[in-house]
């Protein structure tokens, strides 16, 4: 019997085991992968306070966790099933079935697909989710990038020190990013721009080797590839999908995140939700911390018998 148990290890959960750990309480975060979510993916880190210059994600994200270790108890598990409701919280995993009184749900969101053909075909084989993991296999090649937000540019920006060329395609003529990162991307001479359009097909043979994409306004079908026939890269950053299907049916949604206070509580009793997975308004590293913080101060309070 745990006190409190936190499924998913971003900076949301970290920052929760590493507050609730330190108050005393027996703490268990049960991550499935790999410990910091979507910031370990991230070239760099520069709008998180105190993180030194060109701090990398996957930097952040260790001291992180090395800060965690110290106070809870941290598994590699994937959790199967959960029973939120009454006293007892119980959680399933591949491994074993924990037990707790309190459960802070911290499972993040996933990248959101084109869903056309290739994707899946060409998955590994030139086609990526993560510019940190990728972008040195393509160096000296021609990468595209679709999307068209803060993620999308920021990539773009890290993904020309390897690339001949990168071509962000966007579906709308204006970008969603914060104006500081639209000119970052606008002044860098190895960065072109194909707006308007959309990714039909990722084509190729062993390798994705070209891209269909249509023009939004005029329908005009076009082919996209390196004028000598080279592999291309092509990173997808459209958003994400909040990973709540775990919890349908027990804590409340709107459109697939998870529903809370001001305070982190959900609908259950002993139940809190941070981070991405939580329908909020703004979703960056120093919000999903101070979403685990409120959460793990106030599951201390709860457990003490002060309130819900």
């Amino acid at each position: 019997m745990y006190d409190i148990i936190i499924v998913g290890g971003g900076p949301a959960g970290l920052t929760a085991g590493l507050y609730a750990g330190r108050s005393k309480l027996k703490t268990l975060i049960i991550e499935k992968s790999l410990a910091g979510g979507q910031v370990s993916g991230t070239a760099f880190v520069e709008n998180y306070p105190g993180s030194i210059e060109d701090a990398s994600g996957m930097g952040l994200s260790n001291r992180m966790l090395e800060q965690s270790k110290e106070f809870a108890e941290i598994k590699y598990e994937d959790v199967v099933e959960v029973s939120l409701k009454g006293d007892v919280k119980k959680v399933k995993t591949d491994k074993a079935e924990y037990e707790a009184k309190v459960v802070i749900i911290s499972s993040g969101a996933s990248h959101r697909k084109l869903e056309i053909p290739g994707e899946e075909e060409f998955s590994s084989k030139g086609v990526s989710f993560c510019a940190t993991c990728d972008g040195p296999f393509f160096t000296g090649l021609d990468i595209y990038v679709v999307g068209g937000g803060d993620s999308a540019l920021e990539e773009a920006s890290y993904l020309s020190r390897f690339a001949k060329s990168v071509t962000i395609i966007h579906r709308r003529e204006e970008f969603r990013a914060s104006a500081v990162v639209v000119d970052k991307v606008k002044n860098d001479p190895k960065i072109k721009f194909e707006l308007n359009a959309i990714v039909k097909e990722i084509k190729g043979d062993k390798e994705a080797k070209s891209l269909l994409v249509e023009n939004t306004k005029t329908r005009e079908i076009k082919e996209l590839k390196s004028k000598d026939g080279s592999p291309i890269g092509v990173f997808i950053f459209i958003g994400y999908i909040p990973q709540t299907d775990l919890f349908e049916g027990q804590v409340e949604l709107k459109h697939g995140y998870i529903v809370t206070d001001e305070d982190m509580k959900t609908n259950l009793e002993g139940v809190f939700a941070v981070g991405d997975v939580r329908d909020k308004k703004v979703r960056q590293i120093v919000t999903a911390a101070s979403d685990g913080a409120i959460a793990a101060v106030l599951a201390n309070r709860y457990l003490e018998g002060l309130a819900w």
